[in-house]
């Protein structure tokens, strides 16, 4: 980007801000258009900063900036609206969200499909009551959603050494970088053996049906292991509270 261009109009969500200096703050941003990135928001920690009140997490903000290097320089910041406020178990399943894309995404490089997952995900949470089936569906979908666009689709509903249909009644083991293959091709010693997974479990997470609560469990441990490998031992601090309040 040039040192002289200015982006307007971009609709954008804060994942995270931290201060920088006495008065500013470091914010990463997620864009439609321009993707994971960090702007400068200058003088927003001053008590009368028109930014005070409008630079929330999970809200659709119109943002637009300029300057080159790594850090670009905020211009403005719009509240759109739209989206009541998280509180209670969807704010903490917006922070996992929201430290999913910091730590998988790289900077500058857009996903307007994700982003799209990422708005309605947020929307879906902010008007589902707590603990709803709606919480783990919409989280599948996102989750799905984000290892397609890293590059990492998942195989569903065709078996990965023999590219057979799956078939609801079969066990399967899913191989990261392959996919399901049939639970009696592994012996009990084996280390490609992975957790069992029933094929009606990967048929349904293909087409986001969650009303089997086995499902509703399979796949959630079938997201939980893939997402840990893709990040490669980071850990993830959000799930980390979210296991602590719910054993308080």
């Amino acid at each position: 980007m040039s040192g002289k261009q200015r982006i307007d109009g971009q609709v954008a969500y804060i994942l995270h801000s931290y201060p920088y200096s006495e008065s500013s703050l470091i914010l990463d941003v997620f864009s439609r258009d321009h993707g994971r990135m960090p702007l400068l928001a200058r003088g927003a920690r001053r008590p009368r900063s028109a930014l005070r009140g409008v630079l929330q997490a999970f809200q659709p903000l119109e943002m637009g900036w300029f300057g080159g290097g790594e850090v670009r320089t905020l211009a403005k910041a719009e509240w759109l609206g739209g989206t009541p406020l998280l509180g209670g178990t969807a704010l903490m399943l917006g922070y996992y969200l929201n430290e999913l894309l910091l730590k998988l995404l790289v900077r500058e490089d857009a996903h307007s499909a994700l982003f799209e997952a990422y708005a309605a995900t947020l929307q879906a949470l902010s008007q589902a009551e707590a603990g709803s089936e709606s919480h783990a569906a919409r989280l599948r979908l996102f989750e799905k959603t984000l290892l397609r666009e890293l590059g990492y689709g998942l195989v569903l509903e065709r078996e990965a050494m023999t590219d057979e249909a799956v078939l609801p009644d079969i066990n399967y083991h899913y191989l990261i970088e392959s996919g399901p293959v049939k639970a009696d091709a592994f012996s009990e010693n084996d280390p490609s053996r992975k957790q069992t997974i029933r094929g009606k479990t990967l048929l349904d997470l293909a087409r986001n049906d969650y009303a089997d609560p086995r499902t509703l469990a399979e796949s959630k441990a079938l997201m939980r292991m893939l997402i840990n490998h893709h990040l490669a031992g980071q850990p993830l601090q959000s799930r980390r509270v979210f296991m602590e309040l719910q054993e308080l």
